[in-house]
């Protein structure tokens, strides 16, 4: 395989996420420039009630989405930040708590993927979390501080399943958790 290899970064905008000016060295020896959005480790989960049959998803303002002429809400699973310092779990256990109200106690890891390895660095750790009505211990909604105003929706997972099947869940890493748990456990969507 080739070997590329950053010779130059060069910081255009730095904050949560950086955006950097990369220029590439080709195997050739010419030069080519790449613009990334640099980003910290991510978490997404999907729990689910196997008794019920239900999943917990949240609906909340995404502004990229409403830029891109889309709605200004999206249907998705519970994700975030790792903060500093943080393990992926732990991260998704605040998130879920955060976000949802929910605490969760058995975590099943699916990997790490790139979100969108065209232009950020962000990866992005999956899991499934099995849970009760029960494990619902507070409020959820999101952080004021952060301007969140999140909605907890418990759906029926026959429902996702004719989501998926009609290609209306928006969120690739929805989606992606979404058929994780029909290969897992498809017996619970019937």
């Amino acid at each position: 395989m080739a070997t590329y290899e950053i010779a130059n970064t060069e910081v255009l905008h730095e904050g949560r996420r950086s955006l950097l000016a990369l220029t590439v060295k080709q195997p050739n020896g010419e030069r080519m420039v790449r613009e990334v959005l640099e980003s910290p480790p991510a978490a997404a989960v999907l729990p689910y009630d196997e008794a019920r049959r239900t999943a917990f998803l949240v609906r909340q303002f995404r502004a990229p989405v409403l830029r891109a002429g889309g709605p200004s809400s999206v249907l998705e699973a519970i994700a975030g930040i790792v903060d500093p310092g943080e393990t992926a779990e732990e991260g998704i256990r605040r998130e879920a708590m955060e976000e949802a109200g929910l605490r969760l106690s058995r975590l099943e890891p699916l990997g790490a993927f790139w979100a969108s390895p065209g232009y950020s660095t962000e990866r992005v750790h999956l899991f499934l979390a099995p849970c009760s009505a029960a494990d619902r211990t507070g409020e959820g909604g999101g952080l004021a501080e952060e301007q969140e105003e999140i909605t907890l929706c418990e759906t029926r997972l026959a429902d996702l399943a004719g989501m998926m099947a009609q290609g209306t869940i928006a969120d690739m890493k929805t989606l992606a958790l979404v058929q994780a748990l029909v290969l897992r456990r498809g017996e619970l969507f019937r």
